[in-house]
């Protein structure tokens, strides 16, 4: 089926796929420049738009010279993915995330169409201030969603004290993500099964076998395979993005956004399970990665993904 994208691609970058289109561009600049209400709703993982996404801090990892990124590369033989280290983060970094979110929030606000779904991804430091700015944008909290995933996230001894406080962990090691889970309000009056009729939104769809959607999603590590088609630091797995975008559109229709695309791999599981989306991403290097990331993750088995989650 061809579809007109004209109006959400513009004058941006653009690459198209079966039922996407990927586009470069600032997602801030983006969601100013195309119709309220055109979407039905938002999976994304953000980069947080804090320091360690700054050019400067790119350019570091990429040469191998820290900066805020997590090092050493290998711990305990395993070859560790860079990551941010949200606990460097100062409490004017803190507020400005928060003003960043809120102005982000009320952007998505704009584009969604009423009822519409937001999913956003954070980590068990930060959960707090990011939900709150979404919430104070004026989309409504509907809970979170638990990834359980084991990480290498904290359980570490005391710094430059191990020795001395041997049976002490700084912080608790992270077992689980939490996604928010929030939805653009319903006209005044209005039902939800008046917004499905009219807005094909207002609630989440259920599972292949009628089951309800669950905020619980078990949750292995991005599979290694996956990781070698889009090498970005934050890849999430195939086998739980599926299940998200999937309940994302109740009536399994509408458009799918994700304004911080990086690699792709919402927007791949947007095609595996036959949705349209659209992925927007700023940094030329990760959308240069997405062109061949986003089909070949979109091919990978659903048995090899996991997506058998009838059964979870």
């Amino acid at each position: 089926m061809t579809h007109d994208w004209s109006s959400f691609t513009q004058s941006f970058p653009t690459c198209r796929y079966t039922a996407s289109v990927a586009i470069q561009a600032d997602c801030f600049v983006w969601m100013r420049s195309v119709a309220e209400n055109s979407v039905h709703s938002v999976v994304t993982d953000p980069p947080y738009g804090v320091k360690e996404y700054e050019p400067v801090q790119l350019e570091k990892r990429a040469n191998g010279g820290g900066g805020i990124w997590r090092i050493p590369p290998a711990y305990d033989g395993s070859k560790r993915s860079p990551l941010p280290r949200f606990t460097a983060l100062s409490q004017s970094e803190r507020e400005y995330l928060s003003h960043y979110f809120l102005e982000w929030a009320r952007l998505v606000r704009r584009v969604l169409r009423p009822g519409g779904h937001l999913f956003i991804a954070s980590n068990s430091f930060l959960a707090q201030e990011v939900f709150a700015a979404v919430s104070n944008s004026g989309l409504e909290f509907r809970g979170q969603l638990i990834r359980l995933v084991r990480t290498l996230r904290g359980g570490d001894r005391p710094k430059n004290a191990e020795g001395e406080f041997p049976g002490v962990c700084s912080m608790a090691r992270g077992a689980y993500e939490p996604w928010g889970m929030f939805r653009k309000p319903l006209p005044k009056g209005m039902k939800v099964s008046d917004c499905l009729a009219r807005y094909q939104t207002g609630g989440l769809r259920r599972k292949p076998d009628g089951r309800p959607f669950e905020d619980v999603i078990e949750s292995g590590r991005t599979p290694k395979r996956e990781r070698e088609i889009a090498p970005h630091p934050s890849l999430k797995p195939q086998s739980f993005l599926r299940q998200i975008v999937y309940a994302s559109l109740p009536l399994g229709e509408g458009l799918v956004l994700d304004p911080f695309m990086g690699s792709g791999s919402t927007v791949a599981a947007a095609e595996a399970v036959g949705y349209r989306s659209i992925g927007i991403e700023r940094v030329p290097e990760y959308f240069a990665m997405s062109r061949k990331a986003i089909p070949a993750l979109a091919e990978i088995d659903p048995q090899t993904a996991q997506l058998e989650f009838t059964l979870t």
